[in-house]
């Protein structure tokens, strides 16, 4: 074959100077040329093919850097969802869709409010801030009858109405004495009792709570509600290497764990409340009569699987510091406590989310509180002052909807009264003066004064720029 045939393989034009002939050899892998052409062909073809292997390694290096960047790319998958094509509705706001809905909101939200404040009124409770007892009551000996009035400020009630025959005037007196308490020691400890005598107006269906309320206690503090061993609780015998979650209330400076260890257990409220006792009972064989109240019943179901019979040990442990007085010679076989049972200390450990919080100390499910007037004597242990605190007896009854707090309720009337007058206002806007959707007029470059513009640079049609 002629030179220009294999140039024309190639891809090369052929030239006048070519007068020799190739003799090629087909083999399954390669060509090998034989050159007959003269010197400058050969050292053509050579060239040729040199810059056609560099054109193929180029572009297998091209090929392995997409290969590179396709492993690198963190491009979504390309579905509806990752893509957010996903059917979408977009309603167009008018007046006709937007006014309807403040009415219905308003038309919903404040009657349940209504019900809600109605639920809120049926609670008959009574409220009396013992916190100053101790220092502005009678300190008097523990069989006088004495009693000085409780001022106004520390008392409060809500009751329906009274019964026709009880008092329906207020009263509310106490007084304040100290008695030697034996706990589980040969040790007594003198102990401050605030007796309290309230009446109450009218008869207090069951169920009947007494609670204690505490005012600026944060027990939602981040440190004080991670200060406890779950496990600990639930009956392990934990080493005090993994206490530390207790810290700074794991062990004492023996090295013994404190059980229960940190800071909700050493914190908890020590008050006891006795049983309301009826005073003055005519119609009965008893001049006083107590209306018993339960401890059981207090707790959460939920709360007491997390608590089960210690592993411990009683001389391998030791009471948390402010539990001292009750156990001034340590744990025994005899008065170790069983977490499992005591439901005073499993409310405790369910912190509360508000710095003002009540807690359930006793109820009543079966019978009625009688109208009458009444007297509750309490250990007063539990220090408030010293962080600026409150507590308070609280005796309350329950709806459907619970204890007592208009809060809710007032919140949903508000909010369905401000829609309604929103609805009203905005209705009387759009009849006076309607606009009309989607109104150009109303864009801000058509509304900019010859001073804006001028400043802006922008010219008003009509006018020459300057």
């Amino acid at each position: 074959m002629k030179c220009f045939r294999l140039r024309h393989v190639l891809g090369v034009s052929p030239t006048p100077t070519c007068a020799a002939t190739l003799a090629i050899n087909r083999r399954p892998q390669a060509y090998q040329p034989q050159a007959y052409c003269s010197e400058g062909t050969h050292a053509y073809f050579n060239r040729t093919m040199s810059q056609t292997q560099t054109h193929t390694e180029s572009v297998d290096g091209q090929d392995h850097d997409e290969v590179q960047k396709k492993a690198k790319n963190r491009r979504p998958a390309n579905t509806a969802f990752r893509q957010q094509r996903l059917k979408a509705w977009q309603p167009i706001l008018t007046p006709k869709t937007v006014l309807p809905l403040f009415f219905i909101v308003g038309i919903i939200f404040a009657p349940i409010g209504g019900l809600l404040l109605y639920a809120s009124a049926q609670v008959q409770e009574i409220s009396i801030d013992y916190t100053h007892c101790r220092d502005e009551a009678q300190n008097t000996s523990i069989d006088s009858t004495e009693y000085q009035t409780i001022p106004s400020k520390y008392t409060s009630s809500s009751f329906k109405g009274s019964n026709s025959n009880c008092s329906s005037n207020p009263t509310y007196k106490w007084r304040s004495y100290n008695i030697n308490r034996t706990y589980y020691s040969d040790h007594p400890v003198d102990t401050s009792v605030c007796s309290l005598q309230f009446n109450i107006p009218d008869n207090l269906k069951p169920p009947v709570l007494l609670y204690y309320r505490l005012t600026n206690f944060y027990q939602n503090h981040r440190r004080y509600v991670k200060s406890l061993d779950s496990n600990q609780l639930k009956g392990d015998a934990i080493n005090n290497n993994s206490l530390g979650a207790c810290s700074p209330l794991n062990t004492d400076p023996n090295g013994k764990p404190y059980w229960p260890c940190g800071l909700i257990a050493n914190s908890i409220f020590n008050d006891s409340f006795a049983n309301p006792v009826q005073l003055n009972v005519h119609d009965s064989s008893a001049f006083n009569v107590t209306y018993n109240m339960t401890e059981n019943g207090i707790a959460w179901s939920s709360d007491k699987a997390l608590y089960a019979p210690t592993k411990y040990d009683p001389a391998d442990i030791t009471p948390p510091p402010n539990w001292y007085l009750r156990y001034q010679d340590g744990y025994t076989s005899d008065n170790l406590p069983d977490l499992e049972s005591d439901e005073a200390f499993q409310v405790w450990m369910r912190t509360a989310g508000l710095p003002n919080f009540s807690k359930l100390a006793k109820r009543n499910d079966n019978e009625t509180m009688q109208c009458s007037m009444y007297q509750v004597d309490i250990e007063n242990n539990f220090p408030v002052d010293i962080y600026g605190g409150t507590k308070s007896l609280v005796i309350s009854t329950r709806t459907v909807m619970g204890g007592k707090n208009p809060f809710l309720g007032i919140a949903y009337v508000a909010v369905g009264g401000i829609c309604i007058v929103l609805g009203a206002l905005f209705t009387v806007t759009h009849l006076i003066k309607p606009r009309k959707l989607g109104d150009h007029t109303y864009l801000s470059w058509n509304n900019d004064q010859p001073s804006t513009a001028t400043a802006t640079g922008i010219s008003r049609p009509g006018n020459d720029a300057a």
